[in-house]
């Protein structure tokens, strides 16, 4: 019990920013969502505490990324992890291409995994492996993929196309709530191998598949939207997805002002994956056209949809004073995660699909 306590208390303060919902104090819809995360993670890991002081948005976060990536389906787990992996490097998310690389080396292989972090997918010995994870390296960059056709089967759509959603929102919240790194970074390359295999032995019981759909109670059923029809395909995919969007939406209709939802969907509109550099100057532009009032939601929008790595404690800081709770931080950060994410996810519809609005 001592040491489940001190693990509990080292994870909590890996949070940033905001002071995450303590296990003990957790009620309602906290309560049922740790429930679920102690009994298949082991533990109510960072990724979770951080959406924990929106109840709705946690719950959202949750089923976006159980049910395509933990549930049992027509994807195995080890292909999901390498997905998750490669759209975190994509992400230059270091804290989650740590933990989903440490986890194929219980499930893959360790220099598969190594050739992922070190950005290197034509290195991956795997033949069935090495497609998949040059497509979800790709998958934000619609005009690379442009006349290929995906390395999977449909039905596996749904769960890959799920994956790369959930972690192209994750990586973006990860960025801003969480430590950079989950592993010691001044490791020498072969200390870091030798404490993932000892971390992915730890990880083992956690990286089996889970039954799938039991997320879907947290949250309302609500139609599926057009731009999310890549889920489709399985019915809890479906499920979560269009449950986890709309808690989200509604989110960003508590917590972001209409000038600033409009200006990110204007930005997103001619986005096409690329990286925006070290300069901000982009940002001032966009944000200078709104109130002065709002300057602030706007910068922590815009920054967080497309260069999550560079929301820093000046940006939060300027946010906090006009807006001091925690709740509003959260949700306008998880807004515009999704707000990209959901654009990537759009432009992996099946081919007898509509193509979404430009």
């Amino acid at each position: 019990m001592l040491a489940s306590r001190v693990v509990s208390s080292v994870v909590q303060r890996q949070v940033k920013h905001v002071t995450p919902v303590a296990r003990a104090a957790a009620e309602g819809l906290v309560a049922a969502v740790y429930d679920q995360v102690e009994q298949e993670m082991r533990l109510v890991i960072p990724p979770v505490l951080l959406h924990s002081p929106s109840p709705e948005v946690l719950a959202a976060y949750w089923m976006l990324m159980r049910e395509p990536l933990m549930a049992a389906g027509a994807v195995d787990r080890a292909t999901k992890e390498a997905v998750a992996a490669a759209v975190s490097v994509a992400n230059i998310c270091p804290y989650c291409v740590d933990m989903h690389s440490t986890g194929m080396y219980d499930l893959a292989d360790a220099d598969d995994a190594e050739a992922i972090v070190a950005d290197r997918p034509g290195d991956v010995a795997d033949p069935t492996l090495r497609p998949l994870v040059h497509w979800a390296r790709t998958a934000h960059l619609p005009d690379e993929q442009a006349g290929s056709a995906a390395p999977f089967a449909e039905e596996q759509r749904a769960e890959l196309v799920g994956v790369v959603v959930a972690f192209h929102y994750l990586t973006r919240m990860v960025n801003v709530f969480l430590a950079s790194f989950l592993l010691p970074p001044r490791l020498t390359p072969a200390a870091r191998r030798r404490l993932k295999h000892g971390i992915s032995l730890l990880l083992s019981p956690t990286l089996r598949e889970v039954p799938a759909g039991r997320a879907l109670s947290l949250l309302p059923a609500t139609p599926l939207p057009t731009d999310a029809g890549w889920a489709a395909g399985s019915e809890t995919v479906a499920g979560a997805v269009a449950r986890a969007y709309a808690a989200l939406e509604a989110a960003g209709d508590r917590s972001v002002p209409p000038a600033v939802r409009a200006l990110v969907h204007q930005l997103l509109a001619d986005w096409r994956g690329e990286e925006t550099g070290l300069d901000r100057q982009w940002c001032e532009d966009l944000v200078e056209r709104l109130p002065v009032r709002q300057r602030a939601a706007g910068r922590l929008a815009l920054l967080t949809a497309v260069a999550s790595y560079q929301v820093d404690e000046s940006v939060v800081a300027e946010f906090r004073r006009e807006h001091p709770g925690d709740r509003e931080l959260v949700e306008v950060a998880a807004w515009a995660s999704l707000a990209a994410a959901r654009r990537v996810g759009a432009w992996h519809l099946a081919p007898d699909r509509a193509a979404p609005p430009q």
